[in-house]
């Protein structure tokens, strides 16, 4: 192995998935897994710098193993490698958590480029805002949790928090984060589905709620 780390490749096509193992193996130390729930024993158990998983799996969609993996605070970086090209399928797996999205028929170069660029350290990752014990970098869409690590989040994920962290003190109402966030014709409702987003995938207390007046940033332990 020369300069990569440990990847869990999670592919079930019996010609392909040996096929990308071996020569991943070249730089990377590989584990092969062929279904949703073997991948999920895996990426909980086991320690892996990054994820490569198909979608269409014997046992269900490879997003449903990011899903599950960012439920349980693992944030592993995972690249999706499907046959599913179109923009609502990329969409989708990002959305869903995923950090990369690589279309087959794929080059293996572009595969290793882009792995090399999901576990590279960062040189500048920008401003965080402390929010009790997590760490928020609004340039990296990420949340640093004081017990398992690097959280990944979506861009309205983000720029939601975001505007939270930039004046803590200040009570927002809904209308205003749906103006400062979404997109025009967004429903109010929006706001609230992506408070309980941000708080599923970190804390409840990290943001709190004002009653009849709206959200503020919270102070989690």
């Amino acid at each position: 192995m020369s300069g990569g780390g440990r990847v869990l490749l999670v592919e079930d096509d019996p010609r392909l998935g040996p096929i990308v193992r071996d020569v991943l193996s070249a730089s990377w130390e590989v584990e092969l897994v062929t279904t949703r729930v073997d991948a999920l024993e895996a990426a909980l158990h086991r320690l892996f710098d990054v994820l490569v998983v198909d979608r269409r799996l014997p046992d269900g969609d490879g997003l449903d193993v990011v899903r599950e993996l960012r439920r349980f605070r693992v944030a592993t970086p995972a690249l999706v490698l499907t046959a599913l090209g179109e923009v609502r399928d990329r969409v989708s797996g990002l959305d869903t958590g995923a950090n990369d999205y690589l279309v087959k028929p794929f080059d293996f170069d572009e595969l290793n480029a882009r792995l090399r660029a999901l576990t590279r350290e960062p040189v500048d990752l920008g401003p965080a805002y402390e929010i009790g014990g997590w760490s928020f970098r609004p340039d990296d869409h990420t949340v640093h949790s004081p017990y398992s690590g690097r959280v990944a989040l979506t861009d309205r994920e983000s720029d939601l928090l975001a505007v939270l962290a930039a004046e803590p003190d200040r009570v927002f109402s809904r209308e205003q984060l749906l103006s400062a966030v979404f997109e025009h014709g967004e429903q109010l409702g929006t706001v609230d589905t992506y408070v309980h987003y941000l708080r599923k995938k970190t804390e409840r207390d990290l943001i709190a709620t004002v009653r009849g007046k709206g959200y503020r940033l919270g102070t989690p332990a």
